[in-house]
């Protein structure tokens, strides 16, 4: 009899523990939704938007012999998939600032002899210049290509060309991977690298701001203080703001001197871009602070920001890979646009023109972030004044 009682009184307290664990989880809605949210935003994202061999990539066309064969050189390309031909600039120079500007990711040309040479049987060539900062997004399109080309001409060398289509040297296909001759990964992660850097320790830092505050009692302070929200909110951030130029020129330097990566434009222009991208994580990190009720959601908030940012800005996997659907998503995400600018100004010396829209881009995301993060700051000190009275 002793030993049941002792059973049933096992079961009871284990009961009235897990009651007890389980109640709070209940009311913490936040953390209760992140278990099933995260989960489900990594399979989506995973199974949907990732993709590591991008198709239908932009491409520029210069084409300076207009003849059936360069007509079918041309369909030969967009048949495998890879380049979708959405720009026909009128001149080199324009094709080579859609490449710079990271409008187009390949450049095809085709000589004014194409056709004369190949009908008199001499080597002719087809011109590509890709946008190798990326190599993942323009290893597999190049690949394809050449045999692409081949094929296309054998079908359509007949009668007297007959014998031109048989010889596969008789196109030879020029690829020039403009940034990257080498197809080095590490150019393209260190650039991208700092921008996931700056974003996970910044926003995680000034998440816990408010919230820091609230859980120490130490809100009622700052209430009876004469700042105003917005004095507030700048006086937290700009110890967070140092924080980030320093870590930004630890990483450009060690960038230098371990993987000899250098700025190939102007530093003074990287850094403009650095400090706006790290004022934006700031304004992120404080308006998250200010939705939690607690540090641990803090860094649940922050955490299922960031997630999307690694995945969907550009940095680990091409950007154009992705569907239309995951590409509006990512043009939210302030990581996307600075990652364009590191690598434009560090891969491929891009002027102040190149890389506007992505600054203006950064400019909208830290208005729109700082009203919200202003206006949800009024309520986080209305809720805190409430117990005090």
């Amino acid at each position: 009899m002793g030993y049941w009682v002792a059973v049933r009184g096992f079961w009871v307290r284990l009961g009235a523990i897990v009651i007890k664990e389980v109640k709070p989880l209940s009311r913490d809605r936040l953390s209760f939704a992140m278990m099933f949210g995260m989960p489900i935003m990594q399979l989506l994202l995973f199974g949907y938007a990732i993709d590591t061999d991008p198709h239908h990539l932009p491409t520029a066309v210069v084409v300076a012999d207009q003849s059936r064969l360069t007509r079918t050189v041309l369909s030969a390309l967009a048949n495998t998939a890879y380049m979708d031909f959405t720009h026909r600039p009128l001149s080199e120079s324009e094709a080579n600032a859609l490449l710079q500007r990271g409008e187009v990711q390949f450049v095809v040309r085709i000589p004014s002899d194409f056709t004369r040479r190949l009908i008199r049987g001499e080597r002719t060539q087809v011109l590509i210049d890709a946008d190798a900062t990326d190599p993942m997004s323009a290893s597999n399109s190049l690949a394809a290509a050449s045999p692409a080309i081949e094929q296309a001409l054998t079908r359509d060398l007949v009668g007297p060309l007959e014998s031109l289509g048989g010889r596969a040297e008789a196109v030879e296909l020029v690829l020039h991977r403009r940034y990257n001759p080498e197809g080095k990964a590490r150019l393209n992660i260190v650039p991208g690298l700092l921008a996931v850097i700056l974003s996970v320790t910044l926003v995680l830092m000034t998440a816990l701001a408010v919230t820091r505050e609230r859980e120490l009692g130490t809100m009622e302070n700052l209430l009876a203080t004469p700042a105003r929200p917005l004095e507030v909110m700048i006086g937290k951030i700009v110890p967070y703001f140092v924080i980030g130029l320093i870590q930004t020129g630890v990483i450009l330097v060690l960038s230098r001197l371990l993987f000899d990566i250098a700025v190939e434009g102007s530093l003074t222009l990287l850094l403009l871009g650095t400090a706006l991208f790290i004022v934006v994580n700031l304004a992120i990190g404080f308006t998250l602070s200010t939705l939690a009720e607690h540090q641990l959601q803090a860094m649940q908030s922050a955490f299922f920001l960031l997630l999307p940012s690694i995945l969907l800005s550009g940095f680990m996997f091409p950007f154009r890979g992705m569907p239309l659907w995951a590409q509006w998503l990512g043009e939210m995400l302030p990581t996307t646009h600075f990652i364009r600018i590191a690598r434009g100004v560090m891969l491929k010396g891009a002027t102040f023109d190149d890389i506007a829209g992505e600054l203006a881009a950064l400019g909208l995301i830290l208005i729109v972030v700082s009203v919200l993060a202003i206006s949800r700051y009024r309520i986080t000190l209305d809720g805190a004044a409430k117990p005090a009275a």
